[in-house]
């Protein structure tokens, strides 16, 4: 046998040893899996990454370890396919697919008095909600914390604000919260984003939980990262992308809705089905809208957790979530809280639909009580659309709907963007 054969023969020796050694460690890593879902710790807790990183490099020749690096991060992703293989995730979840970023969205009825069995609570643990949320909400979270602290704050998009940022992160100094404790947003997308927001700069960044109350929170916002505030009067202008450790659905905070905050979520569900599932919008064009709800969240949510695990920092394909945003943003301004940002969005979404799609939109619309007709002044809709977060070099990309299922994206000026509008002004007028 020559050298060459010698070491090949070393080779494939050794590779089935490795094969062997990573059996036996998913073996071990599912039974940390169970031993954690048995006791309400989060399975997908990435915490420990780069410190066996870490620790296995002292091992390893300096050369070497930029390579070995890599090795490992492979194993350790493999660990995480392993335990989605095998089922270990809670019955009707889905998951979030972003590295060591990943995260569960558990959609279950009940879900919210089972909160500890999939949020890690035993820490202080701030709960922020709103006064326009049912008290219960927090407190049944709170009774399943070992220490927990209840932030209520005044409802609306005004609460969205610097100030609101300022006294989350003044309560969590002082009370003594570490790196170690967590938040927990209980509420609608304003306390999401907030509360989100307010755990991505505390302490350079601590865990972040999204329990959604509301049609368009559980849809749409509570998934993604995004977390923002408003500034002098214009959306979402300051914020990061925070990924939250678990998202909790439960459909049956949604029973406390009224009809309009309701209706007013599913515009959200409306816009993705219009973009990316032609079936989910025939359902809304045909089917009964409220006995299927679960199956519109479920079906939203896969678009969107799609969309973001191809594009989690929106360099592409994630903008066509912002179909009907940029002028639905424009029009919520102008319309100084006078609408709601899903009867917005689906204001927004009609100037951007071909003119075959546009009937049925409205039709849609209609069926579930959103405003089909824009009456903010037009000049204060342009000058809000300008200051958008998403315009750069006087333009800004926006998504087209010619078909249901279907969408473009192109970057256009300013001056396309408002003939648009005004061309649907004009049709919608005459």
């Amino acid at each position: 046998m020559n050298k060459l054969e010698s070491a090949r023969k070393k080779i494939n020796d050794i590779d089935k040893d490795i094969a062997e050694l990573w059996l036996k460690r998913m073996e071990a890593v599912c039974e940390v899996s169970e031993y954690k879902r048995e006791n309400g710790l989060s399975v997908l807790d990435s915490s420990r990454e780069s410190e066996l990183i870490g620790r296995e490099l002292e091992y390893v020749p300096e050369e070497l370890r930029s390579c070995y690096t890599v090795f490992l991060k492979g194993v350790l992703a493999s660990s995480r396919q392993y335990q989605r293989e095998r089922e270990l995730k809670p019955e009707g979840s889905l998951q979030v697919e972003l590295g060591d970023r990943s995260y569960d969205i558990v959609i279950r009825r009940g879900a919210l008095s089972e909160a500890g069995k999939y949020m890690k609570l035993d820490r202080k643990v701030l709960i922020v909600t709103d006064d326009g949320v049912p008290a219960s909400y927090a407190e049944t979270v709170a009774a399943q914390c070992s220490e927990p602290h209840i932030l209520t704050l005044p409802q609306g998009e005004k609460t969205k604000c610097l100030e609101s940022f300022r006294l989350i992160l003044r309560t969590m100094l002082e009370r003594g919260f570490t790196r170690k404790d967590c938040v927990v947003a209980a509420g609608g997308g304003v306390i999401g984003d907030l509360a989100g927001f307010a755990a991505s700069a505390y302490m350079r960044g601590i865990d972040f939980y999204n329990i959604p109350t509301t049609t368009l929170s559980q849809i749409d916002s509570s998934i993604g990262g995004k977390t923002a505030i408003d500034l002098d009067g214009y959306k979402n202008t300051v914020g990061a992308f925070w990924q939250p450790k678990l998202v909790l659905i439960d459909p049956d905070t949604l029973l406390t809705l009224d009809r309009r905050q309701y209706a007013s979520g599913l515009a959200e569900a409306v816009k993705m089905s219009l973009t990316s599932d032609a079936e989910l919008f025939e359902l809304f064009e045909s089917g009964d809208i409220d006995s299927r709800l679960e199956e519109i969240i479920r079906r939203s949510l896969m678009i969107k957790k799609r969309v973001v695990e191809q594009d989690e920092r929106e360099s592409g394909l994630r903008k066509i979530l912002n179909f009907g945003h940029t002028v639905g943003h424009g029009i919520e301004t102008a319309e100084e809280g006078r609408l709601m940002h899903g009867e917005c969005v689906a204001l927004g979404m009609l100037p951007m639909c071909g003119s075959e799609l546009r009937p049925r939109l409205k039709a849609v619309l209609e069926k579930l009580g959103l405003p089909t007709r824009i009456s903010a002044p037009p000049e204060r809709i342009r000058a809000a659309m300008v200051h958008d977060k998403k315009a750069e070099q006087g333009g800004v990309t926006v998504v087209k709907v010619k078909e249901a299922g279907s969408f473009e994206l192109e970057t256009v000026a300013f001056s396309e963007l408002f003939r648009r509008l005004d061309e649907y002004l004009t049709e919608d007028r005459q």
